[in-house]
């Protein structure tokens, strides 16, 4: 069950891409099981004094950093555009069950000054207009509140980076990937009263070819392609990788980290 905010429930026009990748989500994207806690850890000493701070989760998804907030019965909401993730998200187990709404990020059914945090953890690669994400984001923020922008960082030369370059060249597609979450965080950061980076949690990861096909064949910005395009892609960047890596099954050792870029805003 979803609890709503006092607007009516959104009707099916509001279906996201992720809808379809909610039942595997967790599988295919985990991360270690003490990187959201540290991460819960982390934005929560960075408020300082608030007591009780009301957090606002956007694009929380099936709750891999959001569970840990709900789990110590923080004053926590959850917004995803996907219903299927908020499902996947309120069926965890929970003595209480999570405040979950399905709201568009660039259209929050919240008043102003609602919340002391806004945690935005792997939001803008689905995110059409970064702007109004952040225009949205700091309206709801009460007055000296924090942003928290939150990624998973891995090797620049790891297997996913190299991967990914040549994906791009088999879609004929090899230049520099629109990237909202650093233009957001670059606007963020000529207005905000102080900037704070964190590294909660890093953690040695193994990482294959295969891996990398299974993952990125559930994409939601590479699931909108044409089929025959994304059957294509896929068996030559197989190839490919057979042929640079040996096979689709060689592992190689990397370090991934967790970072935090948290913006806060002086009161009055």
């Amino acid at each position: 069950m979803f609890t709503t905010t006092n607007e009516p429930p959104p009707g099916p026009a509001m279906g996201s891409a992720f809808d379809a990748l909610a039942p595997g989500f967790e599988r295919q994207r985990q991360v270690p099981s003490h990187v959201p806690p540290s991460v819960r850890r982390a934005v929560l000493a960075a408020l300082g004094d608030v007591r009780r701070p009301r957090i606002l989760d956007l694009g929380a998804g099936t709750g891999r950093f959001g569970w840990p907030f709900v789990a110590a019965g923080d004053d926590y909401v959850g917004v995803d555009l996907s219903a299927f993730m908020l499902r996947a998200f309120a069926q965890r187990d929970a003595e209480q069950p999570p405040a979950l709404v399905q709201a568009d990020g660039s259209a929050l059914p919240f008043p102003g000054a609602s919340f002391d945090l806004v945690l935005l953890v792997a939001v803008f690669g689905d995110q059409p207009d970064w702007r109004k994400l952040i225009d949205e984001t700091r309206r709801v923020l009460r007055p000296g509140g924090t942003i928290a922008i939150g990624r998973t960082v891995q090797p620049e030369d790891g297997i996913d980076a190299t991967m990914k370059n040549r994906l791009a060249t088999l879609l004929d597609n090899p230049g520099p990937r629109k990237n909202g979450r650093l233009h957001a965080a670059q606007h963020l950061a000529t207005v905000a009263t102080t900037i704070t980076p964190l590294v909660p949690a890093t953690w040695p990861a193994q990482r294959s070819p295969r891996q990398f096909l299974d993952r990125h064949a559930t994409g939601a910005r590479f699931s909108r392609l044409p089929p025959s395009t994304r059957d294509h892609a896929l068996r030559a960047l197989g190839s490919w990788a057979e042929q640079r890596f040996g096979s689709l099954d060689a592992t190689f050792a990397e370090t991934h980290r967790f970072e935090l870029q948290l913006f806060s805003f002086r009161q009055g």
